[in-house]
């Protein structure tokens, strides 16, 4: 243990009489019985979802257990891309998550890497049913459970820090829920009495004390299955220690760039409150917030605390927002100029909150809000094949190249696409990504029914009031409006289903067995026996939309969609990193241009290719017309500020533009001055 994070003498004894108690404790096990490591339990997949009991206050809908709902179509093949890429080979070349990885019990890194690249790989290998991918994981799973200190502790123990324990808890939960391993009960345990002992002397900080949230998911989770009461206690502990996310956002004091100088400024010459402030608006940080409310909110029982997140995106949107779903954070706030960037880590972290705040409250909004970021964010800052990403992503990124600005406190390298660009973590969190939204497609409802929250081809198999029910849903959407979903129960049973309408679809059609049905906003509820065989079509309506962002700035979207103006890429290899390459990209075509508000827009649909978000061979185009503005330019390779007057230019004529989905251009333009 490093002196600087060591027990004092009191905490270690406190530690050693715990592991004591602990050794001589029986824990009740779990319902399903042990199975192999590296074998998903028998029927694991029926299992039916666990909500909250009292004390607990109930939500309305619950994520289904990680291994209920099977990608398909387009979306497995994006999974396949992943596992293709860096998501299935990183270990055999970097170092960071390698054999001498501390969660492996080597000598090498041992804090958040290893337990954010399984966060991720656990789900994809179960979800491709990959040996090889599986047994990738278990490499660091099965040293993890085997290895546990003697005092209740995990991990290596040369870093005995609470958060990266805290993202890898959130995979042994995973993992638990597609084995049923009976080691992980009686570890998280151990764990959290150990914890619940020594936080009194060695409370939260740092990274810990800003994430507290996300180790109370997997606190709930366990008290879920043992209804063990110092788990509440320790909920209440956490939440006392962590950072108060709610009451920052309640009166939001960052209303435009948090660059380092104003931070230095706000801080009054305080290091302890400079790091503090630096940490508060951290974009990583603020992503994961987003679901402290929510989730505090089972334990709390108060609604004001659920619906707090609604508050805190409108503080996002309305200081930092940007065209594609997400907030600028490069890597801290940076206003709403769509020239500034998002980290990746954000961009993965805000799905996984979102994806939680949806079962928490209830709001459809939020999907529309998961859908956006999905489809357009997490594919536009990885290279199609997934060999490379960015650290931060531009809305209007027309150079990725070694320039120090705009960012606010990243480095030259943080738009390159590559290994690691700017900073590792992204290299071994991005991987939750796609896996998370698959495994987040469908959930149970409180009522005893099922709920379609985002569309992508799946399969769903689960158990609904006691019946074994698969639902499969096929569809191209988001790059087509239909989709189609077959009931098979195994035997007929009555349960309401529901299904989440966006708020850009008016007239949305839906039919089920060729019979229409009225439909509601937010969720339409479909109330009847289901039996094998039925269907549901449903039908979307998107018309493209016209946005106004930054200084009146003009961005087009349809559907779930965005679309943005293709720059001409050329690619330039700047270094070989083992498989993959850091690569510079310079614009090969002007971007400069105008739109007019009121321009007419044509749609054209395409075939979606095998890589369904690449630019190449886009799925849909639209079509419209603008104009060059002169006098908007570029300066160390980003795009000024939108222009909030701009003027076409005189001499040149109205030009013919094609717009394609954003995640298929890495070099764009999103946001257009508006023209008149």
């Amino acid at each position: 243990m490093s002196s600087s994070s060591s027990m004092s003498r009191r905490v270690f004894l406190q530690g050693m009489a715990l592991a004591g108690v602990m050794g001589a404790m029986t824990f009740r096990p779990l319902r399903a019985a042990a199975t192999p490591a590296t074998e998903t339990a028998p029927g694991r997949a029926q299992q039916a979802p666990l909500f909250p009991q009292a004390p607990l206050m109930q939500q309305p809908f619950a994520l289904l257990p990680t291994g209920s709902i099977k990608a398909s179509g387009w979306l497995m093949r994006q999974l396949r891309i992943q596992a293709g890429g860096l998501g299935g080979h990183l270990d055999e070349f970097w170092p960071i998550v390698g054999p001498d990885s501390g969660w492996s019990g080597g000598k090498g890194e041992s804090w958040e890497d290893g337990p954010y690249f399984l966060d991720g790989l656990v789900p994809l290998a179960w979800q491709l049913d990959s040996p090889q991918l599986k047994a990738k994981a278990m490499r660091f799973i099965d040293w993890t459970l085997d290895h546990p200190w003697e005092n209740g502790m995990f991990g290596p123990r040369s870093n005995d820090d609470w958060w990266p324990r805290m993202v890898m808890l959130k995979v042994l939960t995973q993992y638990h829920e597609l084995t049923g391993d009976a080691r992980v009960v009686p570890l998280m345990t151990r764990y959290f009495h150990y914890q619940l002992q020594a936080l009194p002397a060695r409370p939260l900080r740092d990274w810990g004390r800003m994430r507290w949230q996300d180790e109370l998911l997997s606190v709930l989770w366990l008290y879920q299955r043992t209804n063990d009461a110092r788990l509440i206690e320790l909920a209440h502990l956490l939440k006392q220690q962590g950072y108060d996310w709610q009451g920052m956002f309640a009166h939001f004091p960052f209303t435009q760039k948090t660059d380092a100088e104003a931070l230095r400024k706000q801080a009054g010459g305080s290091d302890a409150f400079m790091q503090d402030l630096g940490l508060q608006v951290h974009g990583v940080n603020v992503a994961q917030s987003l679901k402290a409310s929510p989730v505090w909110s089972v334990v709390s029982g108060q609604a004001t605390d659920r619906d707090a997140v609604h508050h805190q995106l409108q503080m996002l949107d309305t200081y930092h927002g940007l065209p594609n779903g997400m907030f600028s954070a490069d890597e801290h706030l940076a206003g709403r100029s769509p020239s500034q960037g998002t980290e990746l880590c954000t961009v993965v972290e805000t799905m996984f909150s979102l994806e939680l705040a949806l079962a928490f409250t209830g709001d459809a909004a939020l999907g529309d809000r998961l859908e956006r970021i999905a489809f357009n964010a997490l594919p536009g800052a990885l290279t199609d094949d997934m060999w490379a990403h960015q650290y931060n992503q531009q809305p209007n990124q027309v150079e990725c190249s070694l320039h120090r600005e705009p960012w606010t406190t990243d480095g030259p390298e943080s738009n390159l696409f590559g290994l690691e660009p700017n900073f590792r973590c992204c290299t071994a969190n991005f991987h939750q990504g796609w896996p998370k939204f698959a495994n987040s497609l469908w959930m149970a409802t409180a009522d005893q029914g099922l709920a379609a929250m985002s569309y992508a081809p799946c399969a769903v198999t689960t158990t609904v009031r006691g019946i074994a029910v698969v639902v499969e849903q096929s569809s191209d959407y988001p790059f087509r409006q239909s989709v189609s979903i077959s009931l098979k129960p195994q035997h007929a049973v009555a349960f309401p289903l529901r299904l989440r309408i966006p708020a850009w679809s008016r007239g949305t059609r839906i039919a089920v067995n060729g019979m229409p049905v009225e439909t509601t906003p937010g969720f339409t509820t479909i109330e009847r026996t289901w039996a094998p065989g039925d269907t549901i079509e449903v039908v979307f309506n998107a018309e493209v939309i016209v946005e106004h962002g930054y200084n009146g700035a003009l961005s087009f979207s349809r559907g779930a969609l965005v679309y943005a103006l293709p720059i001409e890429e050329n690619w330039v290899e700047w270094r070989k990193r083992g498989p993959t390459h850091d690569w510079q990209v310079y614009p090969g075509s002007r971007w400069n241009v105008g739109i007019k508000p009121d321009v007419p827009v044509k749609v054209s649909e395409y075939a979606i290719g095998e890589k369904p978000f690449a630019g190449a061979a886009a799925a849909v185009k639209l079509s419209l017309q603008g104009q060059y503005v002169p006098a908007w330019k570029a300066s160390e390779g980003s795009a000024d500020p939108v222009p909030a007057h701009a003027e076409a230019s005189a001499d040149e004529d109205v030009q013919s533009l094609t717009l394609v989905p954003y995640a298929g251009a890495k070099l764009r333009i999103t946001a257009f001055p508006a023209l008149g």
